[in-house]
């Protein structure tokens, strides 16, 4: 006798979860006499009964890309954000996905089951939520092979490449998902496409949702490491419904105890991203990782990132930093011009303001002349305000990108000094011909360029492409290298300059002044630039300067 067709529904919807919905569309077509209204219900039963595997490739999709933008951001301040960088982590993720793809789809003609599937993507779930417990080591391995003491380029390397391998385990297993879930789907041969089709639009639009949803709401909100502990957490509550009912509780335990740093970080906190001595602020923005640091004198410096760099400085009870710092260089750019332009600066602009020392020099020896400053990030100009004394009346700050503004300002500048750099990192499109091209058309005649660099004892390759570069757009141009550092101070004038009218300028400025000091330290170590034939103009269309400071970055380490 056959049975009817409301009790052999009711058996498969309260069936295991092994059981998907191609099993329930089966009643269906075994039953000739189904009318309409029970052919709906069926259709409404085998959805229902596919939402978890749905669920689980959507958020397979969304964690394998949330992973990706919190590695990086877990490696930046260490690592920096280079293209090198950036390289390596997405080129080893796709090995990582493409080697899933395949174990995926062996493992599921083999062992088509529900169950396993859920097993390894738990498994996935747990290790993501312990890699912002396990990667501090390694990632505190890595500072010790930057140490400027006893640089170590195979620490360097070997932890830079422990952190991303730290990835490998998870983002494999995530690969797993998509194939699985297609034999999961498939009901017959000629549904096969359409099942792998839609499967692989539900993970991309997961994919999606990971990307956007850690950068612009959960790491600036939470952080990386609570970020990525959500991460896990969602995958792990995805994969439950696939597990027994045992191992399903067992799995729920390392959940709850996540939950716990996740949602009350007061009670369990999970400290810094990355440490360092005399530490009073830190901070995760969309474009850095922000560190303030306070000596024992109350001088308070800036640190980004990896920490390689000091971008600004503070100290209440002074103005100059002296060989602390080499910025002080920047306020003799006024000084190459003779007449009655010498010495003077009538309005400055900052490209990569920073918490402001600049400005506050500028003000400091010239007066309260207009000042504007760009800063990308707006993180850095609250920390600017609240930590570094960046309440110059006289300074205007816009928020965004240096060469969009030159692109939109109408000002005229004496001075444009371009620090916008996440050392020691430059961003390619401000250093350019192109973008020196652009500042030279926003100076008045007598104005001046300055920039920041970097070299080592034997490599100053960095060097001379900026003096080659803007040699191609200013006549004059001058290098002074800031004793005991890798530091290099470029300044490149409109007019046709000498360092003899810098001397001649520097011997009427009286003694004792804030601006004499400026003079004994620049005219010590200032020198005429010639470009090398050799070396490379970095343009819009090729500037490989993350290559060449990443060389550099080995060659100290190595050499030092």
């Amino acid at each position: 006798m056959r049975m009817p067709l409301r009790g052999r529904l009711r058996d498969l919807l309260t069936a295991p979860s092994g059981v998907t919905g191609a099993a329930v569309e089966t009643a269906v077509e075994t039953s000739p006499r189904a009318d309409e209204a029970a052919t709906l219900t069926t259709r409404r039963a085998a959805l229902l009964a596919r939402l978890p595997l749905l669920a689980l490739v959507f958020v397979g999709g969304m964690s394998s890309m949330s992973l990706e933008m919190c590695a990086s951001r877990l490696m930046a301040p260490y690592f920096g954000t280079s293209l090198f960088v950036w390289a390596n982590l997405i080129g080893l993720v796709l090995i990582y996905l493409s080697t899933g793809y395949f174990i995926g789809g062996r493992l599921a003609d083999r062992y088509p089951s529900p169950r396993l599937l859920c097993t390894l993507t738990a498994i996935a779930a747990v290790y993501t939520s312990l890699i912002p417990f396990i990667s501090k080591p390694a990632l505190e391995l890595s500072v010790r092979g930057l140490d400027p003491n006893a640089p170590n380029a195979g620490v360097f390397i070997g932890s830079m490449l422990a952190v991303i391998l730290l990835f490998l385990v998870p983002v494999t297993l995530l690969g797993v998902v998509s194939p699985f879930a297609v034999r999961l789907s498939v009901r017959a041969v000629g549904s096969t496409g359409r099942s792998a089709g839609g499967l692989y639009s539900l993970s991309t639009a997961g994919s999606i949702v990971g990307t956007f949803l850690p950068v612009l709401a959960l790491i600036p909100a939470w952080g990386v490491q609570r970020t990525i502990i959500a991460t896990g957490v969602a995958l792990l509550a995805a994969s439950l419904w696939g597990l027994r009912l045992p191992v399903r509780a067992v799995a729920s335990l390392p959940a709850a105890v996540l939950l716990v740093p996740l949602l009350l970080p007061q009670i369990a906190p999970l400290g810094p991203l990355k440490s360092i001595p005399g530490m009073i602020y830190e901070q995760e923005s969309f474009y850095n990782y922000i560190q303030v640091v306070q000596d024992p004198d109350g001088t308070r410096k800036l640190v980004l990132n990896e920490g390689q760099a000091v971008h600004s400085i503070y100290n209440p009870d002074r103005v100059l930093t002296g060989p602390e710092w080499y910025n002080d260089y920047i306020l003799a750019a006024p000084f190459f011009n003779s007449g009655a332009a010498a010495g003077q600066l009538r309005r400055v602009g900052i490209i990569g303001l920073a918490g402001g020392t600049i400005a506050r020099q500028v003000t400091a020896a010239f007066g309260p002349i207009p000042i504007d400053g760009v800063e990308l990030d707006p993180a850095v100009v609250d920390v600017g305000r609240r930590y570094f004394g960046m309440t110059e009346p006289n300074l205007h700050v816009y928020v965004g990108d240096g060469r969009t503004f030159l692109r939109a300002t109408h000002a005229t500048y004496d001075l444009v000094n371009v620090d916008a750099y996440q050392q020691p990192y430059i961003p390619f499109h401000l250093a350019t011909k192109e973008f020196f091209e652009e500042i030279k058309a926003h100076l008045s005649p007598t104005g001046a360029v300055t920039v920041t660099t970097g070299h080592t004892r034997t490599d100053r390759r960095l060097v001379d492409a900026f003096v080659k570069t803007l040699s191609a757009v200013y006549p004059s141009v001058y290098t002074m290298d800031i004793p005991e550092t890798i530091s290099t101070e470029i300044i490149a004038t409109v007019s046709p300059t000498s360092i003899g009218t810098l001397s001649a300028n520097f011997a009427r400025v009286p003694i004792g002044t804030l601006l004499s000091v400026v003079g004994s330290e620049v005219l010590p170590v200032v020198r005429a630039a010639t470009p090398r034939a050799d070396a490379v103009l970095f343009t819009d269309d090729r500037a490989p300067i993350e290559q060449i400071t990443d060389q550099l970055i080995l060659s100290y380490i190595e050499n030092k």
